[in-house]
This record gives C-alpha cells, sequence and structure tokens, in this order.
C-alpha cells in the first residue's frame, strides 16, 4: 500500500512533470472507480494543470478551479510515459483505471493510474474544493507539518483505548500512516501497548517524525517504478516476519488483529514478551 511518504514522492515527481501542460484527454477505463460526475472527467480536458499537493495519502492535482483527485488505496499506482499508446484503451479486465493524455510541448505524454488485484477500491474524484471530498475532510494532521508538535500529539492520543497502531493507521488522527511505517514507527519508539507514559508519548512522537521522514528522503527522485522495492528495502520489520531483528538479532514476530497484522521485535518492544494471536485465540474459546 502506498503511504504518505511513497505518495510525496509521487506527488514531487508528477509536479514536476505536468505542472504547465494542458489535458488533452481523460480516459476513465474503470468505471468503477469514479466516485463523482459533476463536475464530469471531461471537465479537465482542455485545462492546464497549476498544481500537484498532497493531503496525507491523497493526490490532488490542480487544473484552475478544478481538482482531480486519486487515493491509490491498496494497490494503485501511478506510471509515466513519455509516449502513451495512440489508441484509446479499452475497458476490461486488465489494471488500468484512468489514463490522462497531455498536450504540448510533447503531444502524447502522459500518465496511467493502475490497480492490481481484485480488491478494486482506487477513488478516482473531479471536484471544485478538495473538502468535497470526505477523506480529505476528515483528515487529521500531517505528520510532517510544522503544527504537529509533541503537545498536539498528546492531545490527539488523549482518551485513546485503542492499540496504538490502530491509533496510528486511523486518518482522522494523523494523515498518512499506514500498516506497513505503523510498525516501522513503533519498532522505533520500542513500543506495541495503547497506554503511554509522557516520556513513552514523546519517544513515539519522536520516532514518527523520525521514521517518515528518513522513508521521504529515501524515497525522493527515486524512479517511480523502484519506488515500491526501495520502501521494501528500507523497513525493519514490517513483512519480515521470521527474519531477524537489524537492531537486536531475535525473531520478527507478528500478531493478527481483527482486519490488519503487526510485525514486531520481542527483545526490542515488549521485553521478551510473545504476543497472543487476536484471531487465532478467538477460534480457540
Amino acid at each position: 500500500m502506498p503511504e504518505m511518504p511513497e505518495v510525496e514522492s509521487l506527488t514531487g515527481f508528477l509536479h514536476e512533470h505536468v505542472v504547465g501542460r494542458t489535458v488533452e484527454r481523460v480516459y476513465p477505463v474503470a468505471v468503477h472507480a469514479l466516485k463523482t460526475y459533476d463536475p464530469p472527467l471531461t471537465a479537465l480536458e482542455g485545462r492546464t494543470f497549476d498544481e500537484v499537493t498532497r493531503h496525507g495519502k491523497f493526490l490532488d492535482f490542480r487544473a484552475g478551479e478544478l481538482h482531480l483527485v486519486l487515493h491509490l488505496a491498496r494497490a494503485g499506482w501511478v506510471r509515466w510515459s513519455e509516449k502513451l499508446a495512440v489508441a484509446p484503451p479499452r475497458p476490461g479486465k486488465g489494471p488500468l483505471a484512468l489514463r490522462v493524455r497531455l498536450g504540448e510541448p510533447d503531444d502524447g505524454a502522459g500518465f496511467d493510474v493502475t490497480e492490481a488485484g481484485t480488491q478494486k477500491h482506487l477513488a478516482v474524484y473531479v471536484v471544485r474544493e478538495v473538502l468535497e471530498v470526505p477523506g480529505i475532510a476528515r483528515l487529521g494532521p500531517d505528520p510532517l507539518s510544522e503544527g504537529f508538535t509533541r503537545e498536539a500529539f498528546a492531545g490527539l492520543l488523549a482518551g485513546e483505548s485503542r492499540q496504538i497502531k490502530g491509533v496510528l493507521r486511523d486518518q482522522s488522527v494523523i494523515a498518512g500512516i499506514g500498516n506497513a511505517y505503523s510498525d516501522e514507527i513503533l519498532h522505533a519508539a520500542r513500543k506495541t501497548a495503547a497506554k503511554l507514559s509522557e516520556d513513552e508519548v514523546a519517544r513515539l512522537h519522536e520516532a514518527i517524525g523520525t521514521t517518515l521522514g528518513e522513508a521521504v528522503e529515501r524515497a525522493r527522485g527515486t524512479d517511480l517504478r523502484n519506488l515500491k522495492a526501495e520502501k521494501k528495502s528500507g523497513l525493519r520489520v514490517h513483512g519480515r516476519k521470521g527474519e531477524a531483528c537489524p537492531v537486536c538479532g531475535d525473531t520478527v514476530r507478528e500478531v493478527s488483529f481483527s482486519d490488519s497484522s503487526m510485525q514486531y521485535c520481542p527483545t526490542c518492544q515488549t521485553g521478551g514478551k510473545i504476543l497472543a494471536d487476536r484471531r487465532l485465540s478467538r477460534l480457540l474459546k
């Protein structure tokens, strides 16, 4: 799943390549991905992209008073081409969901929005105001913004009783953190539990900034085709069940929740305790 660091890198690349260029044609290949109908996608044609920005994990292409907004969900991606095929794409069972063809100065350049797999959750919006997109309207603060201070973070955690991983992934609390980086942040902060002391809140806040900041730097300038591989190479515990923790050498473990799983290091994070698998425990009752 693309998370904030990867979307940040995509934003920079696309801003550099599309700003100042006119939309020649927009092809909605996977109609189910389109979440709005007024204005229509065709309203973008003939308009010039003014900027590309990011809101959490949402990409925002501004063209005058209109915004093309993309949420890549679990398996979406953006593929740039200096020369798209001349023939219009045909709807089918392939991964292509949307094609945007640009005009001068290099006719035929543009980008495809794709989604792998059978679970189709990619979302495309055309709106006049970005807050018309429900997911953007409910976003919490960006964790790399100046306003995301330790005090502000402590305020967000006040009264929380959920597992801290779930809190970090909740986009209405903090924008941009997903399954992978929540594991990495908790590993860096040496925590897994929900109840945090004042010192642990400070350590977790620092881990958020450090983990995401380093990931953004690694992703910056990376070719779009290599971003997913680069992300995986930088992960210490996420997706590394059974491997050795790079910090202490203990075996990375996994615990499952109702809708996700968490990879963690017992020595670094739980004082050596192996966490019970929640889904397995319910089955054994």
